[in-house]
């Protein structure tokens, strides 16, 4: 049962989190540390979301992770991330990752050829140059299509060719559809993963994961006891609390702050 969180309240849950002895704080960038915006590469973290997400990365034995189906390039551009930060990254839905001291340090699993990658990019920019408000994202291991400025009737359009190019070249690669946004992968790895990942790199004892898109419910969906997730906004999710916006995703990153500083003090 999902539950609401009321900011300046106190809930078990986070309290219990903030107990633990090895903390991995995992993000999701897009609608959950940002707000959505209609040029996906102006994407940056709330002021407020980011001075938390500094503050629980300097706790010890608290790690923040972002964790996002952007390709680790352009997830390095949106955080505005260098390469000194504690930040850990998880991109392309857990298939790349970079770590504090360590940096790039991709996941197993089969590389996609350029040349598959650059004949569906080839094969899908006329489709989507046709349709106005619809933009190609060029990924990694794929391609997402964006239609956050189109109209929904525009959206489903759109999709749906693309839907039918990918079925008949590309018939194995994984589809992922999220907010106005429709993805193809090479790779299967889904956010799910990324949790495995960063629990075993970083020996947590408990991941508190907050995420608001359909995407993100891999993650939810593998939480474990003592783990917390946390879903941005409306939708079915498999989280136990829900906040409505990032900005009360900031308000609950400093209550955890404080509740955690307080017990390192």
């Amino acid at each position: 049962m999902t539950r609401s969180w009321t900011p300046g309240s106190s809930d078990p849950a986070l309290s219990a989190i903030a107990a633990t002895p090895r903390l991995v704080v995992a993000l999701d960038f897009d609608g959950t540390a940002s707000p959505l915006v209609p040029d996906p590469m102006a994407a940056r973290a709330l002021p407020e979301v980011a001075a938390q997400v500094a503050r629980l990365a300097e706790l010890p034995d608290t790690v923040v992770a972002y964790v996002s189906g952007r390709s680790m390039h352009d997830l390095r551009v949106i955080t505005e991330h260098t390469d000194d930060s504690l930040i850990a990254l998880a991109g392309s839905h857990g298939a790349q990752y970079w770590y504090p001291g360590l940096g790039d340090a991709d996941a197993d699993g089969p590389a996609t050829g350029d040349g598959d990658r650059e004949e569906l990019w080839a094969a899908a920019r006329p489709i989507i140059d046709r349709y106005e408000g619809a933009e190609l994202e060029p990924k990694t291991f794929g391609m997402g299509v964006h239609t956050r400025t189109a109209t929904r009737e525009v959206e489903q359009a759109v999709f749906a060719e693309i839907d039918e190019l990918v079925a008949a070249r590309f018939p194995h690669w994984r589809r992922r559809s999220g907010h106005r946004v429709l993805e193809f992968s090479s790779r299967t790895e889904g956010k799910d993963a990324a949790m495995a990942a960063l629990r075993a790199h970083f020996a947590a004892t408990a991941i508190l994961f907050a995420g608001d898109d359909v995407t993100d419910e891999d993650a939810m969906r593998v939480l474990e006891g003592d783990d917390l997730g946390v879903r941005v906004g409306p939708g079915e999710t498999a989280a136990a609390l829900r906040v409505e916006s990032p900005q009360e995703i900031a308000l609950l990153l400093a209550a955890l702050a404080d509740e955690r500083g307080a017990r390192r003090e």
